[in-house]
């Protein structure tokens, strides 16, 4: 495996809040994050911009482009997955697609010993969570993929943590269904404030890059997880969200 530190511009549109980050060999790891909830079409470019002229890098210095693959909101994967594509395709660069969930989850085992369990959810709104569970290799190795993306009813979490024996519980999934954690008691450590920016899938992309895991433009996609991706009228009436 390579020694060599890519460069990387991460893209991440799964949430309300957007953000793009450039990092690379030696010290640069810059990052925009919009918490405004505006429309990421309009505030994505913007960020890359910002993010490229700070860290004193083009387009063209970068080895790939990685993106914020979700799950997550069906509109900012397309965003972000689109955007990436653009860019990519412009300057003939690959892509890699990185899951959010997996990304979480590095983040929070990072300093952990090897074998500490992960379940990374995410409030998939609808009375729903987007969840996966992951074991820690090797400090600066891919995580084990103990269960893949999936979409949960809240009653199901607990259940996976213990049949899984899990040390944390960590991402918005924690924060939107504390009842349904609450009956581990300590023998699970949460974080429900645990989220994900542009500079984690970029740590992951980085990993996935060197394994040789990036993809022509064409090829990149995101990772849906609810096949239910449009709300009816009847349900958009009644205040429900995807």
């Amino acid at each position: 495996m390579s020694a060599k530190i890519p460069t990387l511009l991460a893209l991440d549109t799964a949430t309300p809040v957007s953000s793009a980050a450039v990092t690379g060999e030696g010290s640069f790891r810059v990052q925009k994050i919009d918490e405004s909830g505006a429309g990421h079409s309009e505030s994505l470019i913007g960020e890359v911009d910002a993010v490229l002229r700070e860290a004193g890098v083009s387009l063209s210095d970068c080895d790939a482009v990685v993106f914020g693959a979700g799950p997550g909101a069906f509109t900012g994967l397309r965003v972000a997955c689109g955007v990436a594509q653009g860019l990519a395709w412009a300057k003939e660069k690959p892509i890699v697609a990185a899951s959010n969930l997996e990304a979480l989850a590095m983040k929070e085992l990072s300093g952990k010993p090897a074998g500490t369990r992960i379940l990374a959810a995410f409030d998939a709104r609808m009375h729903q969570a987007y969840c996966a569970v992951y074991e820690k290799a090797e400090e600066g190795a891919r995580l084990s993929e103990l269960v893949p993306a999936e979409l949960v009813n809240p009653d199901e979490l607990a259940g996976l943590a213990e049949s899984f024996g899990v040390a944390l519980a960590s991402g918005s999934g924690v924060r939107a269904f504390p009842e349904s954690f609450a009956v581990l008691g300590d023998r699970v450590t949460l974080n429900p404030d645990a989220t994900v920016t542009a500079l984690d899938l970029a740590a992951l992309g980085a990993i996935l890059f060197k394994l040789g895991l990036a993809v022509i433009p064409e090829l990149a996609a995101p990772l849906y997880v609810r096949n239910h991706v449009a709300l009816t009228i009847e349900e958009r009436a009644a205040g429900k969200r995807l």
